[in-house]
């Protein structure tokens, strides 16, 4: 099937050009912003392009403007390319803040402009290959991220998906321990049953064993009736420990045993109960060095850690900071009905600077924070609570080349990172020009920049 470009122009001979330059296209026209709206219903183009002199004042570009938010509002993930005259960078910028993927300034040249619309219609594909791979894997389909470091724990989480084998997930906390242990669980044979988790650090010592284990009725004052714990309720699915290098230590020998045997004895009762569930923990505590302190056991160590799992933290997975803070950012606008849908330069620079120690759950609250204190739809620096930085970080090495090269590639990833995978504004950013930016992505190996992934 013919993928379809609508060109949003008053001048027939520009319409004219552009329709002999988009000869692998279906090229549909609109001349102004009800036929542009008209024609982005009607054939849900997933390139447009936009020339921001529209009528009833061409000479202004305010009716350009207010048809590219039109068009972002009903239907975002449309790749918009405006075009604008020579003089006109200050829209064309405020036109990307809106959310067009890439400007491109007159005279038209027909090569650079299919370049431009080959480069949108392919990455609107692969978002919407990815889209379609995120509903057909719904388990690993939570973990956002395409930083190496999130990948490889990725893959390993997949390969054991399907198993039994007891698993535990280290790293520290804010990592998101929780969202794998669930996707681990969603992308195995028991996802159909329940997944119960529970906090051993949330739950008073004395309480722990009865909420684990339950307890019949009797056992101790207040127990009216015989109440299931949490690891028969978790009965063909799976139970998530969660921290559980705090649980006492005099409860890790039931525990051990219960992992050992899958039997269970409810507090205050005698009967042995066969229990089939998988077993997920998780903590931030270092295990190893707490079996050296003896304040865990290590029989219990060996078997809940079949296959460990360790979580990066989140400011070592550089280019996934900006997409998770895009992908919240999304959440809490629906949520709060907020205004803001995007980043200042500013933002994003201090979002790739900050070190994160709370990680994950520490960008999601400054993201809470953000879309309710932004002014506009542009979310600041200061709306995140954070200071935009003045000047790189220093690098190790003492090697002119190296050096260069690192800062080089470094420059270019936040930069596009910076004009959300724009590559015009990526090489205004840069002080390059679009051609020696692609020569610079070919000399670092860049491949990803090359498909806007």
């Amino acid at each position: 099937m013919t993928d379809t470009i609508l060109v949003v122009d008053d001048d027939l001979g520009i319409q004219k050009q552009l329709k002999w330059s988009f000869t692998d296209y279906s090229v549909v026209f609109a001349d102004d912003r009800t036929s542009t709206i008209a024609q982005l219903r009607r054939h849900e183009p997933k390139v447009v392009t936009l020339d921001l002199g529209l009528p009833p004042d061409p000479a202004n570009a305010s009716e350009g403007l207010a048809t590219l938010e039109e068009i972002m509002a009903l239907a975002p993930r449309t790749k918009v390319i405006v075009v604008t005259g020579n003089n006109d960078k200050e829209n064309a910028l405020k036109a990307i803040e809106l959310g067009a993927y890439d400007f491109y300034q007159k005279p038209i040249d027909s090569d650079t402009i299919k370049l431009l619309v080959n480069r949108a219609t392919n990455l609107a594909k692969l978002e919407n290959e990815n889209r379609i791979l995120a509903k057909t894997r719904p388990g690993m389909g939570r973990i956002i991220g395409n930083s190496e470091a999130i990948q490889a724990v990725v893959r390993r989480a997949e390969k054991i998906a399907g198993t039994d084998i007891s698993t535990l997930l280290l790293g520290e906390s804010g990592t998101g321990k929780e969202v794998f242990a669930r996707s681990i669980h969603e992308h195995s044979p028991r996802k159909d049953q329940p997944f119960v988790a529970i906090n051993c650090a949330s739950i008073p010592e004395n309480l722990l064993e009865s909420e684990l284990f339950g307890y019949e009725k009797g056992a101790f004052t207040g127990a009216n009736k015989t109440t299931l714990g949490k690891i028969e309720t978790a009965q063909g699915g799976t139970l998530f420990l969660d921290e559980i290098g705090d649980m006492p230590l005099g409860l890790q020998a039931k525990m051990l045993r219960f992992l050992q045997e899958r039997i269970i004895e409810r507090v205050g009762g005698r009967a042995e109960i066969s229990v089939d569930i998988r077993v997920i923990c998780a903590t931030h505590r270092n295990l190893q060095t707490m079996v050296a302190e003896e304040t865990f056991r290590e029989d219990l160590y060996y078997r809940i850690g079949e296959i460990p799992i360790m979580i990066p933290p989140l400011r070592d997975r550089d280019q996934d900071i900006v997409l998770l803070a895009r992908t919240f950012l999304g959440q809490y606008r629906e949520e709060f009905g907020a205004k803001a849908k995007s980043f200042s330069e500013g933002a994003i620079q201090a979002l790739l600077a900050h070190r994160w120690p709370g990680n994950i759950r520490e960008l999601q609250n400054k993201l809470k924070s953000a879309v309710i204190m932004a002014e506009g739809q542009v979310v600041q620096a200061e709306d995140l609570g954070l200071i935009a930085p003045d000047k790189p970080a220093e690098t190790e090495t003492l090697n002119l080349r190296e050096v260069r090269e690192i800062a080089e590639g470094k420059a270019i990833r936040r930069a596009y990172l910076t004009a959300d995978k724009n590559m015009s504004k990526t090489a205004e950013l840069l002080g390059v020009t679009r051609p020696t930016l692609y020569s610079l992505i070919d000399k670092y190996h860049m491949e990803d920049l090359k498909t806007g992934v």
